[in-house]
């Protein structure tokens, strides 16, 4: 196991390097035009700018509290929806083609409502992004909690546990792996749908700096934003499934 996890590191690190020195290579030969692909070096410098003038971490700040707020609704959203349709194999069977149905819809071809519904600052990246991060949550919700084995159930019924009890010492640790990888797909979903929002309408943030770039023509300040994104993603994704594997294995050998 951990000869395999350090031949998907090395892997993981030598794509990082090789695109990084395609980079270099690109705009060193002069193969692109420092105006779309700015040098390596143009990048770091103008991160440094940033750092040094302010301008890095409030950005920064509303940008992750916005996600925060939007992941917090659709967990809580995701998981309540998920227990309250799978108390009814009726409504299971009812619901939850209509909530995978309505995942498949391009959320952004409705993003100019929330604009409408919550102006252009956080509120309506914060109801975007919890709305687009639901459907996975309450996806995998469905999925675990509606596939319990009906004998911890009973268990859990002729021991006297009340629904509560019973959802969080039967339901929730059973169906836990499934929902954990539900929330992680939530997350990332949220995590890009606030950025895309603030890149599309907004006053502040991360993807606000980054269309405010673009629209100075200062293509190495927004590189600089687009590789922190990159960066952020990447050790998140990394932090996310190093936690999803433990919770995993703790569940296999529960």
């Amino acid at each position: 196991m951990k000869s395999e996890n350090a031949a998907q590191r090395i892997i993981q690190f030598a794509f990082i390097a090789l695109a990084g020195g395609a980079w270099y290579w690109a705009t060193a030969a002069g193969k692109i035009s420092p105006l779309f692909l700015p040098r390596p070096e143009s990048v770091w410098n103008a991160f440094n700018r940033l750092l040094t003038l302010g301008q890095f971490w409030p950005p920064v700040r509303i940008t992750l509290l916005t996600i925060a707020q939007a992941y917090a609704i659709a967990a809580l959203c995701g998981i309540l929806a998920g227990y309250l349709v799978t108390r009814s194999k009726f409504a299971t069977e009812a619901v939850e083609p209509i909530i995978a149905g309505l995942f498949t819809i391009p959320i952004t071809l409705f993003f100019p409502m929330f604009i409408l519904f919550f102006g252009i600052g956080t509120g309506s990246k914060i109801a975007y992004g919890a709305v687009y991060g639901f459907f996975p949550i309450a996806l995998s919700a469905i999925a675990g909690l509606g596939h319990v084995d009906e004998r911890y159930l009973r268990a859990a019924q002729t021991m006297g546990a009340s629904r509560l009890e019973t959802f969080r010492h039967v339901l929730l640790p059973y169906a836990f792996p499934v929902i954990l990888t539900g929330l992680r797909i939530g997350f990332f979903i949220c995590f890009a749908s606030v950025l895309g929002g603030e890149t599309l309408s907004s006053v502040s943030g991360v993807g606000r700096n980054i269309a405010l770039a673009a629209e100075l023509m200062e293509p190495a300040r927004m590189y600089a934003w687009i590789a922190f994104v990159i960066l952020t993603a990447v050790s998140l994704n990394m932090l996310v499934t190093a936690l999803e594997n433990h919770a995993a294995r703790r569940a296999g050998r529960s």
